[in-house]
C-alpha cells in the first residue's frame, strides 16, 4: 500500500502543476517517499482540528514544492484542500497558492518559498515548544510534547539564513527538530556542484547536530527508521535523504528540467506507464484516500482526543497554571496590561527612548507571562534585557532572555517561528540600520500577520561617531512601504510606552519600535492615549494656525523649538508628532481633515530620514527637512547641526523656502 499512496502524491503534484501550466513537479516526485514516511508513521495531526496546540508541526522548507504539502493534505483529510482545490493550483482566489500560505491554507503551518525561511522558522517553532512545555507541563501531565518536522531542499541549505538558524538550534540543544534534507544534487540552475561542494552532514556536525544519512530515498522504510533515531538524539537532527529529482520521469529525472516547469502530456503518460499508474488525471483509487485515514487522520484525532482528556484532568488539578495558559493560547492575557502598567517620567525629565523602551518592556513582562525575547548580540545596547532573569538555554529552559548572537535575520525568523506555534508574545532587537539585515523575515511576519515586536534602536545620524555605516537614512521609508506592519518612532518617553502598549494590543500584524540613542525631553502636551491616533497636536498656541510642521521621534522638540521662534516672526503654527503614520491612515478622514486642514498649505516635515513618502502630507508646495544622502562620522551632536537639524537653520529654511 506505501508505493501506491507514494505514487499517489506524485500523480497528485504532477496533474496539478500541469493543468496549472506552472509548478515545480521535482521535488514533488523526488520527495514523496519521505514525505509519506513522516506523515503516516510520525506526524500527529488532527486535519478536524488544525490548531490543535499539542499537534506536530510540519513545514515544507522548499515551499516552490508546495503541491507535494497540498497532496498530502488532500489525500489525509484537510477540508480547505478539496480534490477542486487541487484541481484549481495556482488560480485565483484558489485555498492552493503557488507557496504554501500560513492563514490562508488549513494545515499549512508557515509560509514558506524565500529559502531558508523555512527551516529558520521551525528553529523558532521548537523553541516555543520547549518553553511552554518547561513551564506548563507537570509530572504526567506532558501538555506540550510535540516535534517539529522539516522537509528542505538543497536551496535552503545553501541559503545563509538557514546556517545562522542551525548554529542557533544547535547552541539550545532543541532535540525535537528533525530536518529531512532533501539532497538530490540538482539546483534550478543546474548542478548544485557548480556553486556548493561542501559536506552538509559534517557541516551540521560541526554545528552540532545528529547527523543521519538515507542512501536510497525512495526506501519508506529506511526514512521511517532514521526519523525514530531522530526522536531519539538529544540534539536537533538533520537527516540527509538521497533523492532523485523528478523521479520516475523517464527523460528528465535526475536533471534541472524538472525542477520549475510542467512534465507536459507525453512525459506524463511515460512517466505514469514507469510508475504503473493506471488512472484518470486527478483520479485517486479509494485504498489511498483509507490509508491515508487510517495513519494520518484517525491516528491524530485519537491523538487529539486523548490530549483533550489529558488537558480537562490538567485543568482540575493545576486550575490556576490552566487558566493562565488558556489566556496566553487565545492572547486575553492582554487585558491585564493597561496604562497603569508602566511608569512614567516627569514632563522635561530627559531620557534616550531607548531607555524608555526597556522600562516598557520590564513592564510589560511582570504582566504578560509568555512575554519574552532578545537581541543579535546588542541587549545591552539596544536596552532588551528582562530584568530579574536569565538567559534562556537548555539548562534554564524558562528563563525570558534570549542571546540570539549576531544573527538578525535568523533571530527575525526565529521570533516568527515561536509566533507561528502559538502561546507566547515575543520581541528581538538590533540597530536600526541592521533592520535590512533581518527584513526579508519581517516581511514574512506581516504576510503571515504576526504580531512580532521589532526593536530598533540608534535610529539615525545621531549615532555620531560611528558614521555611514550605522546611521540609518532610507530605513524609515523603506519600513513604512512593508503592507501590514505598524512602525513607531515616539517622541519621548510617553509616547514610548504607549507604542509598546498598542504592539501588545496588536494580533495580526508586527510593530516596529524605531528608538533613539540620545536623551529626549519628555514632553508637556504628549499623550500615551492619543498616540493611538498615530498623530496628534502636540503644541499649538493659536486656533487660526497658519503653519503646520509635521516632525517624529526626536525632531518632535525640535520642532516645537522651531514653531515658537515662527512664532516671533509673526506666523502661528501647529506642531503635529506623528509617532506611527500606519495608525494615523487608519483614523477617520474627519479627524485626518481635523488635524491636517486641507485649507492650511504651508506645511514642513522635520524628520532625519528619506524625505521621499512626506510629501504625502505637506504636499509638492510644502517642505520636507530630511536626509536623502549618507551621514557622516563626528560627535553627533556636530552630525546634526552638519545636517541641518538646528532650531536656526530649519528656521531659516521655512522662511526661505516657503
Amino acid at each position: 500500500m506505501s508505493q501506491q499512496s507514494v505514487n499517489a502524491i506524485k500523480v497528485l503534484g504532477v496533474d496539478a502543476i500541469n493543468k496549472a501550466k506552472s509548478g515545480h513537479p521535482g521535488v514533488v516526485m523526488g520527495a514523496a517517499p519521505m514525505a509519506y514516511s513522516l506523515f503516516a508513521k510520525h506526524l500527529r495531526v488532527n486535519p478536524k482540528k488544525t490548531d490543535w496546540i499539542n499537534r506536530d508541526r510540519f513545514v515544507l522548507s522548499a515551499g516552490h514544492g508546495s503541491m507535494l504539502l497540498y497532496s498530502l493534505l488532500h489525500l489525509s483529510g484537510f477540508e480547505d484542500v478539496s480534490l477542486e482545490e487541487v484541481k484549481n493550483f495556482r488560480q485565483w482566489g484558489s485555498k492552493t497558492p503557488g507557496h504554501p500560505e500560513f492563514g490562508h491554507t488549513k494545515g499549512v503551518d508557515a509560509t514558506t518559498g524565500p529559502l531558508g525561511q523555512g527551516i529558520s522558522t521551525a528553529v523558532g517553532m521548537a523553541l516555543a515548544e520547549r518553553y511552554l512545555a518547561a513551564k506548563y507541563n507537570k509530572e504526567g501531565y506532558e501538555l506540550f510534547d510535540h516535534y517539529t518536522y522539516v522537509i528542505c531542499g538543497d536551496g535552503d541549505i545553501m541559503e545563509g539564513v538557514a546556517s545562522e538558524a542551525a548554529s542557533f538550534a544547535a547552541v539550545q540543544k532543541l532535540n525535537k527538530l528533525v530536518v529531512l534534507y532533501d539532497s538530490n544534487d540538482i539546483c534550478l540552475d543546474g548542478e548544485t556542484r557548480d556553486a556548493f561542494s561542501e559536506n552538509v552532514r559534517n557541516r551540521y556536525e560541526a554545528y552540532g547536530w545528529n547527523t543521519l544519512l538515507v542512501e536510497d530515498g525512495a526506501d519508506v522504510e529506511a526514512v521511517n527508521v532514521a526519523i525514530e533515531k531522530a526522536k531519539q538524539s538529544d540534539k536537533p537532527t538533520l537527516i540527509e535523504v538521497k533523492t532523485i529529482i523528478g523521479a520516475g520521469s523517464p527523460n528528465k529525472q535526475g536533471t534541472n528540467g524538472v525542477h520549475g516547469a510542467p512534465l507536459g502530456d507525453e512525459e506524463t503518460a511515460l512517466f505514469r506507464k514507469e510508475i504503473g499508474w493506471n488512472y484518470e488525471p486527478f483520479e485517486i483509487p479509494e485504498e489511498v484516500y483509507a490509508d491515508f485515514k487510517v495513519n494520518v487522520a484517525d491516528r491524530g484525532e485519537t491523538a487529539n482526543n486523548e490530549w483533550e482528556k489529558l488537558y480537562n484532568e490538567y485543568k482540575e488539578k493545576f486550575p490556576e497554571l490552566a487558566a493562565e495558559l488558556e489566556e496566553v493560547l487565545s492572547r486575553e492575557d492582554i487585558k491585564h496590561l493597561s496604562k497603569e502598567s508602566f511608569s512614567f517620567k516627569n514632563v522635561g525629565e530627559v531620557q534616550a527612548t531607548r531607555n524608555s523602551s526597556q522600562d516598557a518592556i520590564n513592564s510589560i513582562a511582570k504582566v504578560l507571562p509568555t512575554f519574552f525575547g532578545g537581541s543579535a548580540d546588542l541587549s545591552h545596547s539596544n536596552m532588551t534585557f528582562i530584568k530579574g532573569e536569565g538567559l534562556q538555554d537548555d539548562a534554564h529552559r524558562t528563563e525570558r532572555n534570549i542571546q540570539f548572537g549576531v544573527r538578525e535575520f535568523a533571530m527575525a525568523t526565529v521570533l516568527n517561528g515561536m509566533m507561528l506555534h502559538g502561546g507566547v508574545r515575543v520581541f528581538g532587537g538590533t540597530f536600526f540600520v541592521f533592520s535590512d539585515y533581518l527584513k526579508a523575515a519581517l516581511r514574512l511576519s506581516a504576510l503571515q500577520n504576526l504580531p512580532v515586536t521589532y526593536v530598533f534602536t540608534h535610529d539615525s545620524i545621531a549615532v555620531g561617531e560611528d558614521g555611514p555605516t550605522h546611521e540609518p537614512i532610507e530605513h524609515l521609508a523603506s519600513l513604512r512601504t512593508i503592507p501590514n506592519t505598524y512602525v513607531f518612532r515616539p517622541a519621548d518617553a510617553t509616547e514610548t510606552q504607549a507604542a509598546w502598549y498598542l504592539a501588545q494590543n496588536v494580533n495580526d500584524k508586527p510593530t516596529s519600535i524605531v528608538l533613539t540613542r540620545q536623551n529626549l525631553p519628555v514632553l508637556e502636551n504628549s499623550s500615551f492615549e492619543k498616540v493611538a491616533k498615530g498623530a496628534y497636536v502636540v503644541y499649538e498656541t493659536s486656533s487660526d494656525f497658519d503653519t503646520i510642521l509635521i516632525a517624529t521621534g526626536s525632531e518632535v522638540a525640535l520642532a516645537i523649538s522651531v514653531a515658537q521662534e515662527l512664532e516671533k516672526e509673526g506666523m502661528k503654527v501647529r506642531v503635529v508628532s506623528m509617532p506611527s503614520i500606519e495608525l494615523f491612515e487608519e483614523q477617520t478622514s474627519e479627524y485626518k481633515e481635523a488635524l491636517l486642514p486641507r485649507s492650511i498649505r504651508r506645511r514642513v516635515s522635520l524628520e532625519m530620514g528619506n524625505t521621499a513618502l512626506w510629501y504625502k502630507y505637506v504636499g509638492l508646495d510644502g517642505l520636507a527637512i530630511g536626509i536623502d544622502k549618507f551621514g557622516a562620522s563626528a560627535p553627533a551632536n556636530k552630525v546634526i547641526e552638519e545636517y541641518g537639524f538646528s532650531v536656526e537653520k530649519v528656521v531659516a529654511r521655512i522662511k526661505n523656502e516657503l
